[in-house]
């Protein structure tokens, strides 16, 4: 259980993601699980999704982190169930999300305006104004996509609810 291991979700903490390094391992909640086995920390973590190139330097940094705080035995494991979802997101990390210039993800994953043809309303992180447009479903990650602000005329990206 996280809860049970408050110095390690701490060290965790520190962990960016290498895509948003405003975020955290923790930020995501792609941590799943801690386990203290004798000495060995083992930390489970979910994808964001299939295939995301982020997971092997998750991994890396993960080890890291704890090998600098003194952990000698440490193992990351990948779980794919259940999926990751946007739904994992904290609030306060939705919060670093826009004050990034990134817009957070609107409504829940399981929000299938888009399958009737339907635009989710998605506020610049900007202005936020409520007046934006899709220019392109691919941002600079898969996880994102790609908007512009018609009021305030700038460019964001939107960290896509899946």
């Amino acid at each position: 259980m996280l809860e049970a291991h408050p110095h390690i979700i701490e060290i965790l903490s520190k962990v960016p993601d290498p895509e948003i390094p405003v975020l955290t391992v923790i930020d995501l909640g792609i941590i799943r699980d801690i386990e203290l086995v004798d000495k060995r920390v083992i930390v489970t973590i979910t994808p964001t999704y299939s295939g995301c190139p982020a997971m092997q330097v998750f991994d890396k940094d993960i080890r890291k982190a704890l090998y600098d705080a003194g952990y000698t035995e440490v193992e990351v494991k990948m779980t794919y169930h259940p999926a990751w979802t946007t739904d994992w997101i904290s609030a306060e990390a939705r919060e670093k999300l826009r004050n990034y210039g990134i817009a957070p993800p609107v409504g829940q994953s399981t929000d299938k305006r888009s399958l009737f043809g339907e635009n989710k309303t998605v506020p610049c992180p900007q202005c936020n104004s409520d007046n934006t447009r899709l220019v392109s479903q691919f941002g600079s990650t898969a996880c994102k996509a790609m908007y512009r602000c018609t009021d305030c005329l700038e460019p964001f990206e939107y960290f896509k609810c899946h």
